[in-house]
């Protein structure tokens, strides 16, 4: 199993995962859903690479890293890590975001990739602790999130805020 950085090599696997991903799933949102293959590779891919290092972006913005998760050649999912939190990711969605593909969910993927984005975030975030945020009802990424040493901190009417200790 690895963890790649979003690039230009495994674009067209990029694409299939961002356009077949909803517009909204569990919180996750992908305003890229249905998007053409030619319009991922002139914009698209170009835009969410630019969001690690941005430039000209809005003050509140975040930079923003883009991983994919593969298994034996198959993008199987999608993790995002946010390089330090603002007042709104703090109480909000926190550092970071992720989904695995619908027909490779319930196989340990989501488990497996947090564990390796942990191990990208602890290089990133200058935080002590990782925030996260799952909704009450997705019992799965609850404990994908336990499983990977997360406790819960908090909660909303509708979340959990969950955090993880760095190492």
């Amino acid at each position: 199993m690895e963890l790649r950085r979003i690039n230009t090599d495994d674009a067209r696997s990029q694409w299939e995962y961002t356009t077949e991903l909803p517009t909204d799933e569990n919180g996750l949102t992908n305003p890229y859903h249905g998007v053409s293959y030619d319009e991922y590779i002139a914009n698209v891919l170009p835009t969410l690479i630019s969001y690690e290092h941005p430039v000209n972006m809005p003050d509140w913005f975040v930079p923003e890293t883009y991983y994919y998760l593969w298994n034996e050649g198959k993008l199987v999912g999608e993790f995002r890590i946010r390089h330090h939190l603002t007042d709104t990711l703090r109480n909000g969605a926190g550092h970071i975001g992720y989904s695995i593909k619908r027909d490779e969910r319930g196989k340990g993927y989501g488990t497996a990739g947090l564990k390796l984005t942990l191990s990208e975030a602890n290089k990133i975030i200058p935080e002590d602790e990782i925030y996260l945020r799952v909704n009450k009802d997705n019992i799965a990424s609850q404990k994908v999130m336990l499983n990977n040493g997360a406790y819960r901190a908090g909660e909303d009417e509708d979340h959990y805020f969950m955090r993880i200790k760095k190492y």
